[in-house]
């Protein structure tokens, strides 16, 4: 069994990945948490692009020899030219939180019509090989040579998937399910926000689940060889 390594402190969305991963975790690889190896420190995220993000993280268990996997996840508004985009997270600037984030958000959006609140979820999810590890990515799945050069990772060593969701935020907050933004997403397919649906029916559609399903179909090719 393949022993990779979340790169992630969030407990909701290493659960959320966690239910992702499972097709495959069960006999093939064994999902471990950055705890579980001994790092504790922050992981400084200065990407410009969610792909950058997503490989610096997983790029730090990568160099400490395990494999690293992450993902890098916000939300783009057509009407803020992206925004809050790879900041979504802190959006609100020093000390944000969920409700904060909204709270900007909102005000931000405020008074503008509903045909102009166009979204989308983004999430890309990055493997990254350490030094010997073994394993192959095949060439087709390997990172751009410009990726690889803003991340100083070999070419052969990494790969980003991603996967999108398009919505629209609303007015005022809808469920008590979900996190970030998610109050505020409406899907129009199911005519409700995200954080209004099961979490199941959630990763059919969402950003991650569509990112992770290709992922983890790519990780099943790269570790059953």
């Amino acid at each position: 069994m393949t022993n990779i390594v979340l790169a992630s402190n969030n407990k909701k969305k290493i659960a959320e990945l966690q239910t992702l991963l499972a097709k495959i975790s069960e006999g093939l690889v064994n999902v471990q948490s950055l705890r579980d190896i001994g790092f504790t420190d922050d992981i400084i995220e200065d990407g410009t692009t969610f792909e950058e993000n997503s490989l610096i993280k997983a790029g730090t268990p990568a160099k400490l020899g395990h494999i690293g996997i992450a993902d890098d996840s916000g939300l783009a508004v057509d009407f803020l030219n992206g925004a809050p985009g790879i900041y979504s997270a802190r959006y609100s600037g020093e000390g944000a939180t969920d409700e904060t984030n909204r709270a900007k958000l909102l005000c931000e959006l405020d008074g503008i019509p509903a045909e102009q609140r166009t979204a989308h979820f983004v999430c890309t999810a990055a493997l990254v090989l350490p030094e010997n590890s073994g394993f192959t990515i095949p060439e087709e799945w390997r990172i751009s040579p410009e990726l690889s050069a803003a991340s100083g990772i070999p070419q052969e060593r990494a790969m980003v998937v991603r996967g999108e969701c398009p919505g629209r935020i609303l007015t005022e907050e809808h469920g008590e399910g979900g996190f970030g933004y998610d109050s505020l997403f409406y899907y129009e397919d199911y005519q409700q926000t995200f954080a209004e649906i099961s979490g199941e029916d959630k990763n059919k559609v969402s950003h991650r689940g569509n990112a992770m399903r290709e992922f983890t179909r790519r990780l099943a090719v790269i570790f059953s060889k």
